[in-house]
Order: C-alpha cells, then structure tokens, then sequence
C-alpha cells in the first residue's frame, strides 16, 4: 500500500507546481460535461494541456478542494498499484477535499488503471487522462471504458502554437515577410515540439527526445532486442516519406544492409512505433483491402525527427507537415488517405471532396513540375467529384485554370494557418 503522507506531499507539490507553470495555450476545445483520455507521442503537450485545463479552472473559482493532479511517472510512487488508486480519493478527503476533478497524468504506467477510469465514470466524476502509448487504447481497453470517455489526439505545437510560443502574433506574419521566413524555415525543418519551441539548441534536444522515444517508448517497452534493424527501418522511413513502401521491400531493404530480420519482425516494429505515435500510416484510397493494409505510406509526427534521420529533406518535411496538419484537422483513422491508381495524388479527403498536392516550387504553366502536379489532380477529379483542389507551396500564390478546372495554389505558412 502506497503511504498516504507521501501521497499528500505529491498532491500539495502538484498544486503548488500547476499553479505556477508557464502555460503556452493550445488550440484545443474541451467542453466541461465530458472525460477526456488525452493521447499522443512523448512531449507532445499532453500534461500542459492538463495543466492549462487546471488553471482555468482556479480562474473561474474553483480551488484545490475541488481538484487533484497526480502524474504515475512521479518517482516517489514506486510501487504504487491498482490497489492504491482508491487512496488518492481518501488523502484527498482527508485534506479537507470535496468530490474531485481528476487529473491521472501517464496513468497507463499502473496496470489495470482502466478498470478504475471506468469506475470513476460510472460514479460520474470529471475525469481527464493521459498516456504516451496507443496501446491503453487497444480494443479490450477500449470496451472496459465502454466510451465512457472522449479521445483526444494531442500532436506538438502547430504553426500558430509555435508563433505564440515565440511571442509573434500570427496576424504580424502576413506583413512582415523576413521574420516570417525565418519562423517558417524554423519549423518546417526542427517541428513543433513545445519544449523544442524555445530550446536554442534544437537539434540536441530532439536528439535527445528521439533516443528517449526509440530506446524507451519502442524498443524497452516492446523488448526489442535487434536494436540495429529498428533504427534502419526509422532510417529508411524517414527518406520515403514521400513514396508508400510496402513492408515486404522495407525487410529486404534492412536485410540487405547486413542485419537479418523477418518480415513479421518489421511489421511488429511498425506497429510499436505506431503504438508509440511515432508514426502515422496512411493508405492507398484506390488500393483493395490488402494492399490498403500492406502498402502505405509513413509520416513522422513530428518533422523534427525527420532531421534527425535524413539529409536535404526539406520537401519531405513540406508533405510531412500538410499529412500532420489533415490528420490533426479531419482525424488519424482512416480520414485523410493519398492515392495512387495510374496518377499520384499526395493526399484526398473524401468526406470534404478535397485533393491535395504538395510541391516546393510550381514554376510557371510551362514548367515540367505544373504539368506534372495539375495533370494528376484533373485526373482524379474527372473520376471523383471532388470540388477543392489544392496545391500547397513553400511560398507562392495564385490560382490557375487547367481545362475548366480550378486549382488553388497556396504557400504553407498560410495553408497551416
């Protein structure tokens, strides 16, 4: 059993370090009749956004008598199991503490936490959750909270996050051209990673993120052992962002640089660093149910990592972000999918009828490049009635007419926007 007075000097450190955090707003609705399970990569902004939740609370008048905050990564909680959960309740009330608001930070560290969110639920407390692994979300767990809770996808910083983070108002970026291009260069190339947003030293810290994520998210947590051949395939992964690659290639490819590995090694290591938020597949939307499954396309949740792992890189990094920026404004399951049937097309939304490409530089209607990215997207809109076609740039402007057809030509700082 957890001792309770150690449990009491964590719940009064947590009011004392929520009330005095530095909190960057994110741009993210929570309504107040509803229990959130926050869930998203290492980093990503998750805590912070329980903490921003926290201190609105105190600014509309509730205190610490109404609420509690508890983070499982917490050292002082060594040992703690599902035994202990009903303990945090008691030292609360001890303390002088009404029914809570609960705040369980990284909750999945406790194995059967979910039967205790599902019976905070059923007795209709307020609840938000956090947890860096998609796997407290997995099927059997999924069924015990009985949707009990909403889901809320947390990514890092987007491009209006990271302004404020910088202290620049994004109304300022339309006019002021060289500080916008400094900003933008920054972010495509090293993310939005909150901590990562201020750090002046970027690369060491997404470096050290990384390590953090491959060694401890992926590789520890899912026992890895061929360490070697998990690296590779982030390697490989990282300089195909732009093309599917189907998981049968991705092992020759491993296999042939010297370290052996079956194919249902790789496709366990996909789904770890899945599971992780690492990466985010997309499929094929012309492709049948195998190929939709075997053959996709992988983008990283955050460019930075990209980086860390590729060279001259920075085109990839555009079509990363626009994939980031889908999935984060339409959704992660089966939402935003690219297609490939005789044309390419970087990425459709057929809920919106929108198709979208990406390029660093269009050129002019001659250019080889706007013939290529036009032709596929009048392609694609012959055969489906899509009415939005898009293509996004690093930095030009217009709209064009290609055979009746109007494309929307977009630069990125104002698509991400």
């Amino acid at each position: 059993m957890i001792d309770k007075k150690i449990l009491k000097e964590i719940l009064l450190d947590n009011r004392r370090m929520v009330a005095n955090m530095k909190i960057i707003r994110r741009d993210i609705a929570l309504k107040d009749d509803f229990r959130y399970v926050f869930v998203g990569v290492r980093r990503a902004g998750k805590s912070f956004l329980m903490f921003q939740k926290m201190q609105d609370l105190l600014a509309q008048g509730k205190t610490w008598d109404d609420m509690l905050y508890i983070n499982f990564e917490e050292d002082r909680l060594y040992g703690f199991d599902v035994h202990d959960f009903e303990t945090i309740l008691t030292v609360h009330k001890e303390m002088g503490g009404r029914e809570p608001i609960l705040f369980l930070d990284e909750v999945q560290n406790i194995d059967g936490w979910d039967k205790f969110a599902r019976r905070l639920a059923d007795h209709k407390y307020r609840v938000y959750i956090t947890g860096s692994n998609a796997k407290m979300l997995s099927s059997d767990v999924a069924t015990t909270l009985g949707g009990r809770y909403i889901v809320k996808n947390v990514f890092p910083y987007g491009w209006e996050e990271y302004l404020n983070a910088n202290r620049i108002d994004s109304d300022d970026i339309y006019f002021e051209e060289e500080k916008r291009n400094k900003m933008l260069d920054e972010y495509v190339r090293n993310g939005g990673f909150p901590e990562c947003a201020e750090y002046p030293e970027k690369k060491d810290y997404l470096l050290s993120l990384y390590q953090k994520i491959f060694l401890g998210d992926v590789a520890m947590r899912n026992k890895v052992e061929n360490t070697t051949a998990l690296r590779l395939m982030f390697m490989k992964l990282a300089e195909s962002v732009m093309q599917p690659i189907a998981l049968t290639r991705l092992t020759n490819i491993i296999n042939s640089v010297g370290t052996k590995v079956s194919k249902n090694t790789v496709i366990n290591y996909a789904e770890y660093a899945k599971d992780s938020f690492l990466i985010l597949p997309m499929k094929n939307f012309a492709d049948n149910f195998t190929e939709r499954e075997t053959n996709q396309k992988y983008y990283f949740v955050d460019n930075g990592i990209i980086n860390l792992l590729t060279f001259d890189c920075l085109t990839a990094q555009l079509e990363n972000l626009v994939a980031i920026t889908l999935l984060k404004r339409y959704g992660i399951d089966d939402r935003v999918y690219f297609y490939n049937f005789n044309v390419e097309v970087d990425f459709v939304i057929p809920e919106k009828e929108m198709a979208i490409q990406v390029c660093h530089t269009l050129g002019d209607d001659d250019s080889e490049t706007f013939k290529r990215e036009t032709r596929s997207l009048i392609a694609l809109a012959k055969r489906f009635p899509y009415k939005k076609l898009i293509i996004v740039t690093y930095d030009e402007e217009k709209s064009v007419f290609v055979n009746g057809y109007e494309i929307e030509v977009v630069p990125i700082w104002k698509w991400i926007l």
